[in-house]
């Protein structure tokens, strides 16, 4: 086995986080269990990998669905069977299988192929096939959605150490720094804080959610008006204030875009906004492949508006995408499959291309199957979403929380054009949505008339009794307040 960078801490944080996880099985709710499993293991864990033979990477990922995954083959072993795989499933596989057809198609074999299905596999598909069993319903997406709320609020005293110490929490606990600490400086001085995960503009995007999050349930009254002691409108105010003192423009902006989009839709009583917001992606993805738009516009606007290094930051990137969308084109339908032959090297061998956005890494390593798949992949709970509930429902408690995972997921992929920052947690969104939407109208009623709720279903159009439902069967059932 490889070992990873670091100190003792590394290993024995890795490897004993799984019996955690079974403890907190025995001890709490699964769903409960899995929630803080997967929010605790993402916001501490160590940024780190162990190479296993003949496996994919263990890293935290790896680490924290291993967990669940054993803590409900012990204590909650009915659960495995709740899951029936659906069509609308297929997005999911088809991302997940991507790298290995892009390693066939490029020669580079079949073992290869498999194993960066199974990398890709453990780091979107199993939490998404973990959401789908145990988030497939109103009551787990609210404790998902609590849970992460006071994440980020445990998160706000570890950032600002690192906005006044600067980034060394993950040096210090675990003997390495898990980023370029060059990129944590700002611009006028200050640090932007990273804590343990892979990079500041993750825990920013992190901090984002949990105030997205935190806002909306509070605005519904879905959350309770104090937690341990501490009024929660408090919480949420220093919440919102880290988050803006982190200085990451760029997350800021997609907040206030997501609070926007979600009040004016639920006043709209429509659902337009967020399907714009799904178009933006693929719109952005067909100019810069075809050439037809350059970038020089937005980045001469962030010069005038904003600042010239962020200018000159992102107009970098703008360059770096043409070289590598010219590089992608020489490759196949699945792309150049790993090993960096997606990116482009000088005369001498040497890399001169930086790859930023997640969309344009995947466009040169699974081409344009690939990205297709990957863009897919993440927008389709929130079309089926889109599809079932209706905008004014929203605003209701039992439908804030899916509503803002939805809108978070649109969010994602924007933010994705420019940024590489994988967070399994949007995979439970992903899934959880995607399982609810498949369930009918009487199963959700059930669930929420166990727990003194009523809905009502919109009459004579209610969908059969079946799991198993088709894109048309789901456009026709809307729920209505």
């Amino acid at each position: 086995m490889g070992s990873a960078p670091g100190n003792f801490m590394v290993p024995i944080a890795m490897f004993g986080w799984i019996p955690v996880v079974m403890i907190l099985f025995k001890r709490f709710e699964a769903r409960l269990a899995a929630s803080i499993a997967f929010v605790a293991g993402w916001m501490f864990l160590p940024v780190a990998a162990f190479n296993i033979p003949a496996l994919p990477d263990y890293t935290k990922t790896t680490a924290t669905c291993v967990g669940i995954l054993a803590g409900a083959w012990l204590f909650d072993k009915d659960r495995f069977s709740e899951f029936q795989f659906n069509p609308a499933d297929i997005p999911m596989v088809l991302w997940c299988t991507a790298p290995f057809l892009s390693s066939v198609a490029n020669g580079l074999g079949a073992y290869d192929g498999l194993s960066q299905a199974m990398y890709q596999s453990i780091t979107w598909g199993l939490p998404y096939y973990i959401a789908r069993i145990y988030y497939s319903d109103l009551d787990a997406m609210k404790i998902l959605a609590r849970a992460v709320f006071i994440g980020g609020i445990v998160y706000i005293p570890f950032c600002w150490f690192e906005m006044i110490m600067s980034p060394q929490l993950h040096r210090m606990t675990y003997g390495f720094h898990q980023h370029d600490f060059l990129q944590t400086l700002r611009d006028g001085g200050g640090f932007r804080p990273m804590v343990y995960m892979d990079h500041g503009l993750m825990t920013s995007m992190w901090m984002v959610l949990g105030v997205f999050l935190g806002t909306w349930l509070l605005y519904i009254g879905e959350l309770p008006k104090k937690i341990m002691s501490v009024p929660t409108l408090y919480l949420l105010g220093m919440l919102l204030f880290t988050t803006i003192m982190m200085q990451s423009v760029g997350a800021i902006a997609l907040l206030f875009i997501g609070l926007l989009v979600l009040i004016l839709s639920t006043r709209m009583k429509s659902s337009v906004l967020v399907m714009v917001m799904l178009l933006l992606p693929h719109l952005y993805i067909v100019t810069r492949t075809t050439g037809t738009w350059d970038g020089r516009n937005l980045s001469d606007f962030v010069a005038e508006k904003f600042s010239a290094n962020r200018a000159q930051s992102l107009q970098f990137r703008f360059d770096n995408e043409a070289i590598l969308i010219d590089k992608a084109r020489q490759g196949t339908l699945f792309g150049w499959g790993g090993f960096g032959r997606s990116r482009v090297y000088d005369d001498k061998g040497k890399d001169i291309s930086v790859a930023d956005g997640l969309w344009i890494i995947t466009l040169g390593q699974n081409g344009v199957y690939g990205l297709f798949a990957m863009v897919i992949a993440v927008q389709w709970p929130v079309m089926l979403f889109l599809l079932r509930i209706k905008a004014v429902e929203w605003k209701s408690r039992e439908w804030a929380s899916p509503a803002v995972m939805a809108i978070f997921l649109a969010i994602y992929m924007i933010d994705s054009l420019m940024n590489a920052m994988i967070n399994p947690l949007y995979m439970l969104f992903a899934g959880g949505l995607t399982g609810m939407m498949l369930k009918t109208p009487e199963e959700l009623y059930l669930s929420l008339r166990n727990r003194g709720h009523q809905m009502k279903i919109n009459p004579g159009n209610e969908l059969p009794k079946t799991r198993f439902l088709t894109v048309p069967q789901l456009s026709r059932s809307r729920f209505i307040g």
